[in-house]
């Protein structure tokens, strides 16, 4: 059942419902990993990297909402649900307990780089059936690699 009613074909619907969905888990996982991390860094780095894992933490729940709430837009319903997030995130696993700075950071790198490549993906598929889905990917996408940079040039 959907309230809301879409301005996109059911085919056009599906490509772009799966990309919004996949954003969104990539996104709320992301938040998740970086406040994991923020949690248990430690070391010579220590209060950079916890400044830094906290800017990533923001701009994946800023653009979680918006991937959200541009899914309700069209008529498929956001599914940000632990369940979902674990069993469909293209990250893998953190670490357990204290993290050192530089495992911090390429831990980081890593995550970032899984949601990229996905985010990229996404754009390309949303181009044709939603331009509007595909332009708030793209701005979200610029600010993920921003981000990926900044963690990049902590480990050169």
């Amino acid at each position: 059942m959907s309230v809301v009613k879409s301005p996109l074909s059911d085919a056009d619907l599906k490509v772009v419902g799966e990309a919004l969905r996949g954003a969104l888990v990539d996104l709320v996982d992301l938040s998740l990993v970086a406040k994991q991390v923020h949690w248990n860094v430690l070391g010579p780095r220590f209060r950079s990297v916890h400044l830094q894992l906290d800017e990533v933490v923001d701009t994946a729940r800023l653009h979680s909402d918006t991937v959200a709430e541009r899914c309700s837009a069209i008529g498929v319903t956001p599914d940000g649900r632990s369940a979902t997030v674990a069993a469909q995130s293209a990250i893998g696993t953190v670490p357990e307990g204290w993290i050192k700075d530089t495992d911090a950071i390429r831990v980081m790198v890593g995550a970032l780089q899984a949601v990229i490549v996905g985010m990229r993906k996404r754009i390309e598929v949303t181009g044709d059936p939603d331009p509007v889905s595909q332009d708030i990917l793209i701005g979200l996408t610029g600010d993920l690699e921003k981000h990926s940079w900044m963690f990049q040039a902590e480990s050169a």
